[in-house]
């Protein structure tokens, strides 16, 4: 069974997930086919969309006396992280990118998709404190999937997180943390230097991000 047919707050809602995948269904659809209740499959699709996993495409009419019938689907949103393949498809892209680039070609590269990742990320105002711009760069590491704090020091701030959002991808290639490295100098229109923990074979992000002279 894929991870989420057991762990989204039970099988059932997995079911339900599967079903609607293979396409749109009405609650009368899905009830047949799950052999559950009208009701019981509302009260499993309340919580699905209060998640963000699915939504009301549409209003169906049947043609027959009564109301109209709610149409549900997957949230496009949702479907991305309902897929297992992102991550060994990113650690085969950077064992390919290893060998056919050089390691100063490799790092420029990092770079640039950083300073991409940056771009589309809404920026604080000039006019914003380090530590507000500081902040906004954690929060940002934090939706991406990174538990980090944000520490004070003589010379600027430190982003420092007990977990690493690409820990996978740093594994096969460290040089993958400089792509964070930018996105957080974009985000905090600062000097920053990555200095990653990886020293027992786990990952842990550490960004210092330094004052203007």
């Amino acid at each position: 069974m894929r991870w989420w047919e057991t762990t989204i707050g039970g099988a059932m809602r997995g079911r339900i997930i599967r079903l609607l995948r293979r396409g749109e269904k009405t609650v009368d659809e899905l009830a047949a086919e799950l052999d559950v209740t009208d009701n019981g499959v509302r009260s499993h699709l309340t919580v699905l969309e209060g998640a963000g996993v699915v939504e009301q495409s549409s209003i169906r009419r049947t043609g027959t006396p009564g109301k109209p019938a709610t149409v549900y689907r997957i949230s496009p949103d949702a479907e991305p992280h309902l897929s297992a393949a992102y991550a060994p498809i990113l650690e085969a892209l950077l064992v390919a990118l290893e060998h056919r680039l050089d390691s100063k070609e490799l790092d420029a590269l990092f770079r640039e998709v950083g300073r991409k990742l940056a771009e589309d990320q809404e920026s604080a105002p000039k006019s914003a404190s380090l530590a507000a711009r500081a902040r906004l760069a954690a929060s940002l590491l934090g939706e991406l999937g990174a538990e980090v704090d944000v520490e004070s020091n003589d010379a600027g701030f430190v982003i420092r997180g007990h977990a690493c959002p690409i820990a996978s991808a740093v594994r096969v290639q460290p040089g993958v943390c400089r792509a964070m490295e930018e996105l957080v100098a974009g985000v905090t229109g600062a000097e920053v230097r990555e200095c990653c923990d990886r020293s027992d074979g786990s990952a842990r992000c550490r960004f210092e991000i330094r004052r203007s002279a």
